[in-house]
């Protein structure tokens, strides 16, 4: 039976990300049939604004991140 499992993160947090998605697959020992992702669309940063997921002096506020394993299980 095909199972989804969905990962979520930011584009400047790859690393942790990927490292977190790893670390399910060899905990799990799913039988991976798909790997998918996508990225949002960035969005501009706002002069003088400091809001969640923003950097001060970034043009861009970081988008999100979002890879979907599609996998087997007995």
């Amino acid at each position: 039976m095909h199972q989804v499992k969905i990962f979520s993160g930011e584009e400047d947090q790859t690393q942790q990300l990927e490292a977190e998605i790893n670390k399910w697959l060899r905990g799990s020992k799913a039988k991976v049939v798909q790997i998918f992702g996508n990225i949002a669309p960035q969005s501009v940063n706002p002069a003088g604004s400091a809001g969640v997921g923003s950097t001060p002096n970034r043009r861009f506020v970081a988008s999100d991140v979002f890879i979907t394993v599609l996998y087997e299980t007995a």
